[in-house]
């Protein structure tokens, strides 16, 4: 009998980029590929994706990963994918050509019609339903956005011939040679369009921002086999073993599977997640109730706080104004300073999210003075995603949800300046993960689950590893940490309100 497979493949296909990696029986990367893609900004405000550009970037990268491991591919048990969560993309349901550019979740177009909504009382609704807030982040109003602006695609929509999804679906759809129209729990929580409860649609919600229900797919539980590839892709069909949104999987590759035990990913943006167990939190429009897991009865909840712009933040110190050369400089940079000398920036380059919810926050330089140099400018950016996160956790524990250790990952985990400051300004402990770039891993742990490469989630949770532990320290920052966040407060009021 042929020894059973025993890797499995992970897409990950995040906002700058898409990962793939091959990971074996024992929770190790043994192959990877990575490739950005280009980011449209049509207008101030407005950020696109080609959705067929993120489909090549997709195979090029499995194939690259699959050759990178020396694996042949029918040694592989499966493969999951994760996703930037809200990105919205409409395509044709015959051709599977894209009507339209991807509007990518940091897009804010749809502000307008969310100060609208608001204004006619919709707020409690969509905060009943779905534990989230009518803010431009979220699906739903992208959905309502282009079948509302670009022409003839309403009648399409209502007719069939299109179909909705955030990136998951489209990937999947692809994937599958169009076989299959899905999503999963974690990705529909995010449209304003699902009941976080029946983990269905929701008739109302569907009336209240315009969208036809011929445009869904199907929601089904986050762990089950899908579909499967066709054979272009590798040479074999491999079931979709599994589909999680990036934050979820990252909680789940965190083994934060307990009720309370609390994830911060730092990527493009940075996003808290606490584990709340088998019911949503009410979150009292600061934080978002979403759904973590979907199984295949009913679903596993967290309290989540998103942060639009940090690693942003950090391109933007590069790329924009090219202050550094490279993200690494910035742990220089901050620890050359004994203090930040008053110089604080608010990230709030995308809007303000939680527990703010402002999109017309714009982002804010404050305490410049002719003394300020580049070590300034990259220490209040790393300062600035810091307390981002401290505003996050206090929400959590006015929720009755305190954070009492904060399991870190994705790129800026790496920062030891960081990571340091941020144990200091929260008080808790920060344990970053020895694997970074856990959204991959979530994606991969899940599909080997569902296909029976580990036996449960006891199994998985041996997987996850600690790099580095930060203990809240004895440093001014630390023993001074209410009155600085006090000052943060003020910064932040500064920049709250800029654009409207």
């Amino acid at each position: 009998m042929p020894p059973l497979p025993s890797h499995v493949l992970a897409i990950d296909q995040g906002t700058t980029g898409t990962r793939v990696l091959v990971v074996d029986a024992r929770g190790e990367v043994t192959g990877q590929a990575y490739a950005e893609h280009r980011q449209h900004y049509p207008r101030p405000g407005w950020v696109e994706h080609d959705p067929e550009e993120l489909w090549e970037r997709v195979v090029g990268c499995c194939r690259a990963a699959v050759a990178d491991a020396g694996v042949d591919p029918g040694d592989l048990a499966g493969l999951g994918i994760t996703n930037q969560r809200e990105t919205t993309i409409l395509w044709e349901r015959a051709s599977g050509r894209p009507v339209h550019n991807a509007l990518v979740w940091q897009d804010l177009r749809s502000a307008d019609l969310c100060r609208r909504l608001e204004a006619e009382g919709a707020g409690e609704l969509v905060a009943e339903r779905t534990g989230l807030v009518l803010d431009p982040y979220f699906s739903g109003t992208k959905v309502a956005w282009l079948l509302e602006h670009v022409d003839g695609l309403r009648s399409r929509a209502e007719r069939g011939e299109l179909c909705f999804g955030t990136v998951d679906s489209w990937l999947v759809w692809k994937l599958t040679g169009g076989a299959v129209h899905v999503t999963d729990p974690t990705n529909a929580s995010r449209t304003l369009l699902m009941d976080l409860r029946t983990l269905d649609y929701d008739e109302e919600l569907l009336e209240l921002l315009g969208v036809p229900s011929p445009l869904l797919p199907e929601i089904r539980p986050s762990g089950a086999v899908l579909g499967e590839t066709v054979t272009e892709l590798l040479g074999v069909r491999l079931p979709v073993a599994g589909v999680l949104g990036d934050q979820q999987s990252a909680l789940f590759a965190q083994a934060c599977f307990s009720p309370g035990q609390a994830k911060n990913t730092y990527g493009t943006g940075s996003f808290v997640l606490a584990n709340t167990g088998s019911a949503p939190v009410e979150a009292r429009g600061a934080l978002l109730a979403t759904v973590a897991l979907g199984l295949a009865a009913g679903a596993e909840y967290a309290l989540e706080g998103s942060i639009f712009a940090t690693g942003a933040a950090v391109q933007w110190l590069r790329d924009g104004l090219g202050v550094i050369h490279e993200a690494a400089e910035t742990e220089t940079l901050a620890a050359s300073l004994a203090g930040n000398d008053d110089v604080w920036f608010v990230p709030a380059l995308a809007g303000l999210g939680a527990p703010y919810w402002d999109p017309t926050a714009r982002g804010t330089l404050l305490g410049v003075t002719r003394a300020t140099t580049r070590a300034h400018l990259a220490r209040a950016v790393l300062e600035g995603i810091a307390w981002r996160t401290r505003d996050v956790t206090e929400a959590m524990a006015a929720a009755g949800r305190p954070v009492e250790e904060l399991r870190a990952d994705g790129g800026a985990a790496s920062n030891a300046w960081l990571m340091q400051f941020q144990a200091d300004v929260l008080g808790v402990p920060v344990d970053v993960a020895a694997h970074t770039e856990t959204t991959s891993l979530g994606a991969a742990y899940l599909a080997g689950l569902t296909t029976g490469v580990w036996r449960d989630r006891a199994e998985v949770a041996t997987l996850r590893r600690t790099g580095r532990r930060f203990e809240p320290s004895s440093s001014p920052a630390a023993a001074g940490r209410d009155e600085l966040y006090a000052r943060w407060r003020q910064a932040v009021a500064r920049a709250e309100g800029w654009a409207g």
